[in-house]
């Protein structure tokens, strides 16, 4: 479509995921047998998470000297993902809980903004995105993404199309600051419909559906894991590696890229 970017929806009520399109951005679409909420943020919750954050933000001060425990980038994605979710403050956002928001989270800069009611079919009535400044599931892992490393990595679009941008990792060597998707990822089909932000231990900062805020959830919560895939910086003057693209030279000798199966 000329001039329109194509969007996948979220589900905000887990019955039916849609299509649709607007100028400019798209966002992920929830799968429709997605559970419901398992575990809600409280207080003290809140608080340890704040606190792991800080410990993470730590690790690169601490192993500064010797091999860190993850790769840098990771580090800060991991720390990022859990200071967003206990409610810190963030170049665009004051601090405090963001709301999920059909749509947002895919202006020009990537960060909260208001959604889209195009193609809305969420139970809550009258669909509160226009007026809901907040994150949609792939709006929140591009800005987390953004701030980690200092620009826009995973680009405008939705979930196929950050999908594309990474490299599949297997299951055992995920790490946290890694992106979990699910649908279909193959090397002639991507049809994706939500993503989280690994962060160890089975659970994943994600903005999950109308009503809901960004929140931490066990991986299990969603449906039809696609699997783990990783940003790979490019090497010299080539493009961001893609997901079928493990036999370029740059990649050969690099363990975690995985091909497409």
């Amino acid at each position: 479509m000329s001039g329109m970017a194509r969007i996948s929806r979220n589900d905000p009520d887990g019955r039916a995921a849609v299509d649709t399109a607007r100028p400019g951005g798209g966002t992920g679409r929830r799968d429709p047998a997605a559970s419901a909420d398992p575990t809600a943020a409280g207080g003290p919750d809140r608080r340890r998470r704040r606190a792991v954050a800080a410990v993470l933000a730590g690790v690169l001060v601490l192993t500064s000297g010797s091999a860190p425990l993850l790769p840098a980038a990771l580090n800060r994605v991991t720390s990022i993902a859990f200071s967003i979710e206990a409610g810190g403050h963030r170049p665009g956002w004051s601090g405090g809980s963001i709301p999920y928001s059909w749509g947002g989270g895919h202006d020009a800069a990537p960060g909260p903004s208001y959604g889209t009611c195009q193609g809305y079919t969420g139970r809550i009535r009258p669909c509160p995105a226009t007026t809901t400044l907040g994150l949609d599931c792939s709006g929140l892992a591009r800005w987390v993404y953004h701030l980690a490393y200092g620009r826009d990595v995973l680009g405008p679009g939705n979930t196929d199309d950050h999908v594309r941008r990474l490299t599949r990792v297997p299951a055992d060597q995920a790490r946290p600051g890694d992106l979990v998707f699910y649908g279909k990822v193959g090397k002639r089909t991507v049809k994706t419909h939500h993503v989280g932000i690994y962060v160890g231990g089975g659970e994943m900062v994600n903005a999950l559906r109308t009503g809901t805020e960004v929140r931490i959830d066990p991986v299990t919560a969603v449906k039809g894991l696609a699997g783990y895939f990783r940003y790979l910086p490019p090497l010299g003057p080539e493009a961001t590696p893609r997901i079928g693209a493990v036999d370029r030279p740059a990649l050969r000798d690099r363990p975690d890229a995985l091909p497409l199966r």
